[in-house]
């Protein structure tokens, strides 16, 4: 079997293929006003998250008023990206969420005043909150609550779309929706059998009965447990392929960053890959390999990855992890920051977190700062200043992309074997293994064959060795 089987698209289809994703996706935005929630959301497979007019509200624990901002406006770009339509955003400076309702007593009836007078029909907090807060926030102010958490998650299940991609998403949606359960429509508490006598439950159904909410527990963990399976599945396959390139020494760069910090527009730019570009938070959640060729004419992979965000939620991390590992499996990592953002630092940290609780942080690390065309010089001078081996390009106008290359090529490990040998005029396609898999020192021809000087991994040199002149 070919080594880029189902990897490896024709490069004329792969041109349009993420324009093609992008008018899909573009054709099946929401429209505020509209709703395709049903009244009836006692079921609990049925309470969508219907995000259209909605107040944004944050709790600003420590750092500088700055740092509150960019967290506030972050959110406003998630809810964008999910579709919902910002009408307001408050924040409150308090030393720890309140545990009852995550902002105070006093901001929680301003939220609801602020609610009424603008119509909104959901309020997103910039954390995770608990099944209590959850409930007790929507009590009081009266329309859905949706926390950070599930905000993102609602991006990832609009975005998947691979059958893997798919699962991961459903994977961390049921994580999430199990502990808050409870409370979500009265009516998850009434119960299956009869309580005998006057309920006439009938022989057999009489007695406490088993409880809506145990019902739908119960299918959500059955869902669960056949939702790992299948991803465990999906993951073999992965290796195999991994543990092919391997094998026949295929090195790996895996392209990791923040979401939307352009990776994907790297991608392309280095290989023509085609891929969706968008410009909206997690618009890459499938990972998408490409062959790359080095100047001297070794192959090697480039790895698409999911962009990373402050505070990912760990159920996406979990879901995800075999995804994710394709990253901890790489021999380098291209680490991508967006220099037009406003806090670059904190998008390099985030993204640091992340990669550590998958292994991949003990890996060779090439810093590339991306969208200098939209950062502004002072930002950049302080970035140098900050990250002086760091690659600084833009993606959009080309700027950077030779330096980049260059970079990557030189950070790819190795061959292990260096020999010289005379290849026979015949053996034309151990020559060609040679200039992809290894490494070309020096070339001559003579009478005999082709001589070359050449690094290789051992399972080549093993076949050279009967050439081998010294």
């Amino acid at each position: 079997m070919d080594l880029w089987d189902d990897e490896d698209q024709n490069t004329d289809d792969d041109v349009t293929t993420g324009e093609l994703e992008l008018e899909d996706r573009h054709a099946l935005r929401r429209v505020a006003g509209l709703s395709t929630e049903l009244t009836d959301v006692t079921e609990v497979e049925y309470r969508q998250l219907r995000l259209e007019r909605v107040v944004l509200v944050g709790v600003w624990i420590g750092g500088s008023v700055t740092d509150a901002e960019n967290s506030l406006t972050e959110l406003a770009a998630l809810a964008e990206t999910a579709g919902s339509q910002i009408l307001e955003g408050l924040v409150q400076r308090r030393n720890r969420p309140d545990p009852a309702t995550f902002i105070g007593r006093g901001k929680v009836e301003e939220l609801g005043a602020v609610v009424r007078e603008t119509g909104a029909d959901t309020v997103i907090c910039d954390g995770e909150l608990s099944p209590s807060q959850l409930r007790n926030l929507e009590q009081q102010v009266k329309v859905k609550v949706v926390d950070r958490t599930a905000l993102i998650l609602d991006i990832f299940a609009q975005h998947a779309k691979s059958k893997e991609g798919k699962a991961q998403v459903e994977l961390a949606q049921l994580e999430y929706l199990v502990p808050r359960l409870r409370g979500w429509g009265e009516s998850l508490s009434r119960q299956a059998g009869g309580a005998g006598g006057a309920s006439g439950g009938g022989v057999g159904l009489r007695g406490p009965g088993e409880t809506k909410l145990e019902i739908d527990r119960r299918r959500i963990r059955t869902r669960i447990a056949r939702l790992r399976r299948e991803i465990k599945a999906m993951k073999t396959v992965r290796e195999t392929k991994r543990a092919r390139r391997t094998r026949r020494a295929v090195p790996a760069v895996a392209i990791a960053g923040y979401t939307n910090a352009g990776k994907s527009s790297l991608l392309n730019k280095l290989t023509n890959a085609g891929v969706l570009v968008e410009n909206a938070l997690f618009a890459t959640l499938d990972p998408t390999t490409r062959r790359a060729y080095a100047s001297d004419g070794r192959i090697y992979t480039l790895s698409d990855t999911v962009g990373f965000v402050r505070h990912l939620p760990h159920q996406i991390v979990e879901a995800f992890r075999s995804t994710l590992e394709e990253v901890a499996e790489a021999d380098v990592v291209v680490h991508v920051v967006d220099g037009s953002h406003p806090d670059p630092e904190e998008q390099l940290r985030a993204v640091r977190e992340v990669l550590a609780e998958v292994g991949a942080d003990r890996l060779p690390e090439l810093l590339v700062v991306n969208k200098t065309d939209a950062a502004d010089e002072e930002t950049l001078l302080r970035l140098k200043r900050e990250w002086p081996d760091a690659i600084f390009v833009s993606a959009h106008t080309g700027r950077g992309i030779d330096e980049l290359r260059t970079a990557i090529e030189g950070r790819l490990p190795r061959p292990a074997v260096e020999i010289r040998v005379t290849v026979p005029y015949d053996r034309g396609d151990l020559v060609a293994q040679v200039h992809r898999r290894g490494e070309v020192l020096s070339t001559a021809h003579t009478g005999e064959g082709t001589q070359l000087h050449v690094r290789v991994d051992e399972a080549l040199a093993a076949e050279l060795s009967p050439w081998v002149t010294g």
